[in-house]
């Protein structure tokens, strides 16, 4: 049997109407990059990913989707049958309460926009996997780059974080990154193209692992 990875990438949108939505400025280039480079080693790539512009790589399984919901629909189809799971995707935290039938015409004075929470798909995975299953989360920071990326491996029940700074890889063609392991371990990854951050990533986490399982 196969080793079967799956692999989230890019934004989703959460609409508050047909023609406007919450976003954020994920470009899905390091997921996509994650999803060649377990292709070039030979694993069975399953990629899902929200509304991007980028050219997504051939030779794999590619499930698009546009919303948290969507996104955390597909991602439960497949995990279970996953060996290992990167979620590089940014999923929106929050959507509307009430999304619009129709195009909301400008009033007078402030709009008040409600929201609520979307499902935490990653905490939901970390806290449910299959035995073997190992499950890599992705940390964007702003600041206290690894003291956030450090908690969210504990909180969410994680093998391995891959933390960035925001301004080091959004709509960038290169990144660093800084991959923290639950056992202690920590590599420097980059600063290097995508495609060379994500190859040394996979390396990493699949140390042994995929080897008897690869066709």
């Amino acid at each position: 049997m196969a080793y079967r990875i799956l692999i989230t990438a890019g934004p989703t949108r959460e609409y508050i109407d047909p023609v406007r939505f919450i976003t954020n400025r994920s470009s899905g280039r390091m997921g996509a990059a994650l999803a060649a480079a377990a292709r070039d080693v030979g694993l069975e790539t399953v990629l899902v990913c929200g509304p991007v512009s980028i050219e997504l790589p051939s030779g794999i399984e590619i499930i698009r989707v546009e919303t948290a919901a969507e996104m955390a629909s597909a991602v439960h189809r497949w995990a279970p049958e996953s060996d290992l799971v990167i979620m590089a995707a940014a999923v929106a935290d929050y959507r509307p309460v009430a999304t619009l039938d129709h195009k909301m015409k400008k009033l007078p004075g402030k709009l008040v926009l409600e929201l609520e929470r979307t499902e935490d798909i990653l905490g939901t995975l970390g806290s449910c996997r299959r035995p073997g299953q190992t499950l890599v989360g992705f940390a964007a920071e702003t600041e206290n780059l690894l003291t956030n990326a450090a908690g969210k491996l504990e909180r969410k029940h994680l093998d391995w974080i891959a933390a960035n700074l925001v301004a080091d890889g959004f709509g960038s063609d290169t990144d660093t990154i800084e991959l923290l392991g639950r056992g202690g371990e920590h590599f420097t990854l980059g600063p290097a193209p995508k495609s060379e951050v994500a190859a040394q990533l996979l390396s990493i986490v699949l140390g042994k692992k995929a080897e008897a399982k690869v066709i």
